[in-house]
C-alpha cells in the first residue's frame, strides 16, 4: 500500500483567537510552525476580525477581549490596554507582536476556497495575491491529514428578509460594513439589532444623524452589572453546545446573555437614546412601516443582526446536517474525525476560544499519533 503524501501534519483555518490559541498549544506539544502546521489567515494583517471594525469602537465598548494564551511571556494585556485607541488597531497590533514572538508564521492573506476530503486526508485550496500585485491570484493546494477549522463568523454576516427590502431607496449596511458615523450624517437611520454593537452604532450616531430610531426583534434584557463575563454564562454555553451537538443552526449569544446596563448605557437609557422599538412589519423606498401603520422615514437601515459561522469553504466535506448546522461534539466533527472546530459553538471566541485551542490541540496530536503520522 502507498503510504500517502503529506505537506503537513495540521493545517489550521483562520488566524483570529481561536487560530492563533490551537497555534500556540500545537507549538507547545512539539509541533513545529511552518513545518508540523501551517495556519493560513484570510485578513491582510493579524488581528483577526477585529481588525475590519469600525474606527470608534473602543476596549471595553463591547465584550471582553480575552488575552491569548502566553501572552503575559510578551508582558502584553488587554486588561490594561489603551482604551483611548481604536480597539481594531490594539488587538491587531497585540496579535501581530504575539504572532512574531512565538514564530507561528501565519499565511497571509490566504483564502481558503475548499477543504476536499482525499482517501487519507483533506486538500485545502486556497488563494494568494499574485506576486505582480495585479488582480491576478494565485491558487495554491496544501495537504495533511487534520484540519482545524477556525474561520469564525465575521466573513458570514446574517440579514433577515422583510418584505420590501428590495424596493428601499436608501442605503442597506450590516455591522461588517460600518465605518464611521460621518457617513450618516444629516440622515435619518434605523438601527436593527438587540446587541452591543446596535447600541454603539446608536451611541455613536447620537448628534450626527438628523433622526434615529431603535428596533428589535425581541425585547431587550439589561443586564444590573457593569461588565459581561460570557465565561461564566452557563446557559449560554450549554444551548451553544446542545444544538453544535445536535446540528442545528446556532443560537444567538444575546439572546440568553443579555445586555451589560453600564454607566455608559445606563446614560443612553436615562436620556431616551437606548429605548428599542418592536421590529417593523416591511420596507417602503422612504423608510420602514410597522403593523399598526405607523411610519418612520429612512435614508439607512443598519442590519445589526449578528453572524453566522463561516463554513462555506467546508461544503465538499458534506458535514451539514438539514437542520441547518454541523454536528460537533468536543470539538470534533461527528461525520469526519479529521475535521476539528476552534471558535464554533461553546468554543466561540467570546466564550472560550483559549480554553478550546487547548483541548483541541491534544486531540489533534493525539488523533496524528493514531494515524502514525
Amino acid at each position: 500500500m502507498t503510504e500517502p503524501t503529506y505537506d503537513t501534519s495540521v493545517v489550521v483555518i483562520g488566524g483570529g483567537q481561536a487560530g492563533l490559541s490551537t497555534a500556540f498549544y500545537l507549538r507547545r506539544l512539539g509541533l513545529d510552525p511552518g513545518n508540523d502546521f501551517v495556519v493560513l489567515d484570510r485578513g491582510p494583517g493579524a488581528g483577526g476580525a477585529w481588525q475590519f471594525r469600525w474606527e470608534a469602537l473602543r476596549l471595553g465598548y463591547a465584550h471582553r477581549v480575552n488575552d491569548l494564551p502566553g501572552m503575559d511571556e510578551l508582558g502584553l494585556s488587554f486588561d490594561t490596554a489603551d482604551r483611548q485607541a481604536p480597539a481594531k488597531d490594539v488587538v491587531a497590533d497585540y496579535y501581530g507582536r504575539y504572532e512574531e514572538h512565538f514564530g507561528l508564521q501565519v499565511v497571509r492573506p490566504a483564502d481558503v476556497t475548499s477543504v476536499t476530503p482525499e482517501l487519507d486526508g483533506l486538500a485545502v485550496s486556497f488563494t494568494l495575491p499574485g506576486v505582480d500585485g495585479d488582480d491576478e491570484v494565485e491558487e495554491k493546494t496544501v495537504r495533511a491529514p487534520v484540519v482545524v477549522n477556525a474561520t469564525g463568523t465575521w466573513g458570514a454576516p446574517f440579514v433577515p428578509y422583510y418584505p420590501g427590502m428590495n424596493s428601499f431607496a436608501g442605503r442597506h449596511l450590516h455591522t461588517a460594513e460600518y465605518r464611521d458615523a460621518e457617513e450618516f450624517r444629516d440622515q435619518a437611520v434605523v438601527v436593527v439589532g438587540g446587541g452591543t454593537s446596535a447600541i454603539g452604532f446608536l451611541m455613536e450616531l447620537e448628534g450626527i444623524a438628523k433622526s434615529l430610531v431603535w428596533v428589535s426583534r425581541r425585547p431587550i434584557q439589561f443586564l444590573d452589572s457593569q461588565g459581561l463575563d460570557l465565561e461564566a454564562g452557563a446557559s449560554a454555553v450549554a444551548l451553544q453546545d446542545a444544538a453544535a451537538r445536535e446540528g442545528r443552526a446556532l443560537p444567538s449569544i444575546v439572546s440568553t446573555t443579555g445586555v451589560p446596563r453600564s454607566r455608559r448605557i445606563q446614560a443612553g437609557i436615562d436620556r431616551g437614546l437606548l429605548v428599542a422599538h418592536p421590529m417593523f412589519e416591511k420596507i417602503e423606498p422612504t423608510g420602514v412601516r410597522w403593523s399598526n401603520g405607523s411610519f418612520r422615514p429612512a435614508d439607512a437601515i443598519i442590519w445589526s443582526t449578528g453572524f453566522r459561522p463561516e463554513l462555506r469553504h467546508l461544503a465538499p466535506l458534506k458535514l451539514r446536517e438539514k437542520e441547518g448546522g454541523v454536528v460537533v461534539g468536543g470539538g470534533v466533527s461527528w461525520r469526519n474525525p479529521r475535521v476539528f472546530f476552534a471558535g464554533y459553538g461553546p468554543t466561540a471566541s467570546t466564550i472560550g476560544a483559549n480554553r478550546a485551542g487547548r483541548t483541541i490541540a491534544r486531540q489533534v496530536v493525539a488523533t496524528l499519533s493514531k494515524l502514525g503520522v
